[in-house]
């Protein structure tokens, strides 16, 4: 089996961690970076979040942070959900120290010595466009871009915008409109994920070591959320992942995609999911879950870590 070589862009984040573990215990996949930005929370705590995270994994790979904010505008967290630390108060031991350098410096570093990387974004694009718009020849070694973003009906932080879009819409444009193939997990697909108190106890009774506990402790600190009535809470950024371990698990189709970046609809992402406009498409919108599939993905895979 040919492994996908993969850099993950995060912003831990509950559903970063679990997206992180789920990664590196995919056999389909070899994570060789994880960079860093601000998002759901301030980079001082995503950057120690994310170290903690592979730690705990004992895995060595680096863990390199970047942009404290958008490209344009001002920074804001989400700390209704993920808490003031990103983890809802779950702790998790001291990870490694952090590699030096820059995290568009080390994703341009990795694309010059790889043919074909895949960039996974589960926070806002901001280190992704700042690597590929700083030296664009090296746009042709990226195999795929795939992104939980986005949403084509109603936001989670706006109205009408979903959190990392809104976070830094300039940076989304730019890698939809990059010239690679870009994969959208948006919040309809999410929202399919959805965590219920069963399928926390599913988890748990799967045993295994300190990072399927972790992350049952993560999803049973998360608050069930008002969009799905209190039953539970989407999870969001696992479905990047899973995508790249089993495509089977998802329905899709080809749509174009635009970017809001301005004025009260800022970070909208306007999807013709029916190709009403009859622009080309630049993007694949993930469709429809699997859910019972994903969750047992999901636990078997994390079942099998340190």
């Amino acid at each position: 089996m040919t492994r996908r070589v993969c850099i993950i862009d995060t912003d831990p984040g509950t559903d970063d961690a679990l997206a992180i573990w789920l990664a590196l215990a995919a056999p389909q996949l070899d994570v060789r970076l994880v960079t860093v930005a601000g998002g759901n929370v301030g980079i001082d705590h995503t950057l120690r979040n994310a170290r903690a995270i592979i730690g705990l994994a004992r895995q060595p790979v680096p863990v390199v942070a970047g942009a404290q904010g958008p490209l344009l505008g001002a920074f804001r967290s989400e700390t209704q959900v993920h808490g003031a630390d990103g983890l809802a108060g779950v702790a998790l031991p001291e990870g490694p120290p952090a590699a030096p350098g820059i995290a568009a410096d080390a994703i341009r570093d990795l694309l010059r010595a790889e043919p074909r990387v895949t960039l996974i974004g589960i926070g806002p694009a901001t280190n992704l466009a700042l690597a590929l718009a700083t030296e664009p020849a090296l746009i042709g070694h990226v195999e795929e871009i795939v992104l939980m973003t986005g949403a084509w009906s109603e936001g989670n932080i706006t109205a009408s915008a979903e959190f990392n879009a809104w976070s830094d819409p300039e940076s989304l444009a730019m890698l939809l409109e990059c010239g690679r193939p870009v994969t959208l997990a948006t919040l309809e697909l999410t929202g399919q994920a959805l965590v219920t108190p069963d399928r926390i106890a599913a988890l748990r009774a799967a045993g295994g070591g300190a990072c399927l506990d972790a992350a049952a402790r993560i999803l049973a600190a998360v608050p069930p959320s008002r969009r799905f009535g209190h039953r539970g809470h989407p999870l969001h950024d696992p479905c990047a992942i899973a995508w790249l371990i089993d495509p089977t698990l998802f329905t899709h189709r080809d749509v174009h995609v635009h970017v809001e970046c301005g004025g009260i609809a800022r970070g909208r992402t306007v999807v013709d999911r029916w190709a009403r406009g009859g622009a080309a498409a630049n993007a694949r919108l993930l469709d429809t879950l699997d859910a019972d599939g994903f969750f047992a993905l999901l636990t078997g895979r994390l079942a099998s870590l340190a």
